[in-house]
């Protein structure tokens, strides 16, 4: 019988979804089951939530700290406590909800349940990077982007631009240096280093040509941002000429455009990325440290410019 799924396309977003959903959660009671353990995978969230917690929690915190809905959250609390797995006591600072910890005996289980739960990830990790070796981050960027803008919104603004990346391609070699280059003169004041003259100029030759990789960013039709991934050895890269067009910036693009290199990176089993940046960006600087930057010396790898400050690198 054919799959009516595979001819809507992303109509049937929810739905597959839903279905992956449902054949993970019937895999993983089996595999309990298989161990002789009485535990549902539908609890696992809301058990880790406690069990990694030292004190009491509330259903709404717990629902804060999963982004599970209320309701949800309260059946699987009913049935973990029918299994005798928490306990649930009065909140003297708010009497209309409950606090709620693991029970003597939902720790035990903790130790029963660590070690499956290894093998249930090197598993979930052979399915999931079938599809995609940068899934997680994927999976994560499609939660990230339904919180910032549900889709009844966008269903109520269709003629909205979308911002997309695409990778470099010879009709927009010239965009490189229009983008960049302007910027960088002025906070060079109209001196480029020796590389930037030619990195802004021959992207091509400058990255493509050694392994790296060029992107851009279109909001709707126009060109308004670019990066280039630079391939510093086998296993790491080096992120640079992060611009965006002063117009279109606070839209996300910056995020999409350095989401798009750790993404390529992922997929080229790369270890780390690393970047240069001066101390005048701070707010770049938080950018970088929410996407799991942290601060280190250079490698031995990488020509350090003189402008540079700054260096920073994402493990892999």
């Amino acid at each position: 019988m054919p799959d009516i799924l595979e001819q809507l396309g992303y109509l049937a977003g929810a739905s597959r979804f839903r279905r992956i959903s449902e054949k993970l959660h019937i895999d993983g009671d089996k595999i309990y089951k298989d161990a002789g353990i009485d535990f549902k995978a539908s609890w696992f969230s809301v058990y880790y939530v406690l069990a990694k917690s030292n004190e009491p929690k509330t259903v709404m915190e717990i629902t804060s700290q999963i982004a599970f809905s209320h309701i949800t959250v309260k059946n699987i609390v009913r049935e973990l406590d029918k299994k005798g797995l928490i306990e649930i006591a009065a909140n003297s600072n708010d009497k209309r909800s409950k606090l709620i910890s693991l029970s003597d005996r939902g720790i035990l289980l903790l130790n029963t349940l660590q070690p499956l739960w290894l093998s249930f990830s090197g598993a979930l990790e052979k399915v999931m990077t079938s599809g995609h070796p940068d899934i997680t981050n994927i999976l994560k960027r499609i939660d990230t982007a339904i919180n910032l803008t549900p889709i009844h919104k966008i269903v109520s603004d269709p003629k909205s631009p979308s911002i997309t990346v695409i990778d470099y391609k010879p009709g927009l070699k010239e965009y490189f240096y229009k983008l960049a280059g302007p910027w960088l003169l002025g906070v060079l004041n109209g001196q480029l280093e020796e590389e930037d003259e030619f990195t802004l100029k021959n992207p091509d030759l400058a990255y493509l040509s050694n392994g790296g990789f060029v992107f851009y960013a279109k909001y709707g039709n126009e060109i308004v941002g670019c990066v280039a991934l630079k391939r510093l050895d086998d296993h790491t890269f080096e992120f640079a000429k992060l611009y965006i067009d002063p117009n279109y910036r606070k839209s996300g693009i910056a995020t999409k455009l350095i989401e798009r290199c750790i993404t390529r990176c992922v997929e080229n089993e790369a270890t780390q990325l690393w970047l240069q940046t001066t101390l005048s960006m701070p707010q770049a600087h938080k950018l970088y440290y929410k996407l799991g930057f942290l601060d280190k010396k250079a490698p031995a790898q990488m020509a350090v410019l003189k402008r540079t400050e700054k260096i920073m690198c994402l493990d892999f």
